[in-house]
């Protein structure tokens, strides 16, 4: 009799073990076991807005450094990431296209993760231009050179048989709000934009005349870029970086209200309904699965302006090695039934 309740006690105390020991493991992923190779990370981002909520949340609640990694966000042209990464001033860049640019170039930089991989450019006319025909002989404002505005614009163009150059001027601004302000001073008849500058110029009544989310449109931006020496090398500390951002991920969609104070401070959006929909764009385009797509590269090459950019292989500008490791060990607990692995 007392042997068998001995036994039912030891049993009952392995099962609590178990059930404690799985729990930490959901909340820390691997982190009781991953030793960062680097406790510090210079992270440079693109712009601020939805699409970069969750890193800074995750920064501000504290998921990186629990994990024993510091990270410093700074924001950083898409014409200065390259030689950032490369001269090791910079880790990671959380970007878009000047990742694939710098490789096509020779560099070998390369993505781990696609944080966002549908675009959420709007392509905005002023009063009266409501159709892509009608940007003809017109100018359009975009961000910096080979960025997303750019290439969106330019696969548009390419079905509309319109020649980017010719029939319609690109006026190029170091970020959305200096092309929004642009647009919004009469200087340009077009302008293409993300969230909030998107938000903004919807609410004052422009004419949208591309919504490229509902056109399915799927463009790396931002990723995490970085140099593949760089990976290689520090393999722990970067799995403890796509943990804390997946972290920051889920809570930004399980806490809109602290998400939302995080926008309005990272972005100084003070606007209540814009700040609204400013985090509903993020929320249907952050991605709980980081791998990257080879369709999101290739559209990229495709539009290039570089010779025979178009027949290299999208293979080459990406390692999507971490961020399976990842998922198989946290996402997929995280985000149970939505991620594969």
């Amino acid at each position: 009799m007392q042997s068998g309740m001995l036994t039912k006690i030891v049993l009952i105390w392995f099962f609590v073990g178990l059930v404690g020991l799985n729990c930490r493991i959901l909340e820390g992923g691997q982190s009781l076991d991953l030793k960062p190779e680097k406790n510090k990370l210079e992270v440079a981002i693109a712009a601020t807005g939805p699409l970069y909520l969750p890193i800074f949340l995750a920064n501000e609640a504290g998921y990186f450094a629990k994990r024993g990694v510091t990270v410093n966000i700074s924001i950083l042209s898409a014409t200065a990431s390259a030689q950032a990464l490369l001269s090791g001033q910079v880790d990671i860049y959380q970007g878009g296209t000047a990742i694939i640019h710098a490789n096509v170039a020779g560099t070998d930089l390369i993505y781990v993760a696609a944080s966002v991989d549908r675009s959420t450019l709007v392509l905005f006319g002023q009063k009266g231009l409501t159709t892509f025909d009608s940007l003809r002989g017109k100018s359009v404002a975009t961000t910096s050179v080979g960025a997303f505005g750019e290439i969106a614009v330019r696969k548009t163009a390419k079905e509309h048989g319109v020649e980017i150059g010719k029939d319609i001027k690109l006026l190029y601004h170091k970020g959305p709000p200096e092309a929004l302000s642009t647009f919004l001073l009469g200087n340009a008849d077009g302008v293409i934009v993300t969230p909030p500058q998107s938000e903004m110029a919807r609410s004052k009544g422009f004419p949208v005349i591309v919504d490229y989310y509902e056109r399915g449109l799927k463009i790396v931006g931002p990723g995490t870029g970085l140099a593949r020496a760089f990976a290689q090398k520090n393999p722990n500390t970067l799995k403890i970086f796509l943990m804390g951002y997946l972290d920051g991920v889920k809570r930004a969609i399980d806490d809109p209200a602290y998400a939302s104070k995080i926008l309005a401070q990272s972005s100084k959006i003070t606007d209540a309904k814009l700040l609204e929909d400013s985090y509903q764009e993020g929320v249907k385009v952050w991605n709980k699965d980081m791998t990257v797509d080879p369709e999101a590269i290739k559209v990229v090459l495709e539009q290039s302006t570089v010779p025979k950019a178009a027949e290299l292989d999208p293979k080459r500008f990406f390692d999507n090695t971490l961020i399976r490791e990842v998922n198989r060990d946290y996402a997929a607990k995280l985000f149970p039934g939505q991620v594969k692995y």
